[in-house]
């Protein structure tokens, strides 16, 4: 089940629950208790429900950038993204190509893209 019906659970027991209790002021006891119990029971199932946000462990795993050329902006850009739980990889992306590259590890000192030939970077140590 999504959020959303969650929150239409959640949304429909409140509102159950003070119609009903408005018809029992009314002097309609027998709709306002069946309306109230219905109330309660959509309020309960909706509070019940789990939360699910975000993506699944598997989905954040797989995850790699869109293989697209980047513009330039005074020189060739590139992206690097390098995943913070284990197993650490990297995936480099380089602007003037479009090309990914995924690699085991974190980001690395010197990095050429293999399609292009062209140096990304180079840290000196």
């Amino acid at each position: 089940m999504t959020r959303l019906n969650r929150e239409n659970f959640l949304i429909t027991g409140i509102v159950c629950i003070v119609f009903g209790a408005s018809m029992s002021v009314a002097g309609l006891a027998p709709m306002a208790l069946t309306v109230g119990m219905f109330g309660i029971v959509f309020f309960v199932v909706g509070m019940t429900m789990g939360r699910k946000s975000g993506l699944s462990d598997e989905a954040v795993a797989r995850w790699t950038p869109d293989a697209e050329m980047l513009p330039d902006a005074g020189r060739f850009m590139f992206r690097v993204d390098v995943t913070l739980d284990e197993p650490v990889t990297s995936s480099i992306l380089c602007g003037p190509c479009g090309h990914l590259t995924v690699q085991d590890g974190p980001k690395p000192a010197v990095f050429s893209c293999p399609q292009c030939n062209r140096r990304l970077w180079d840290e000196e140590e």
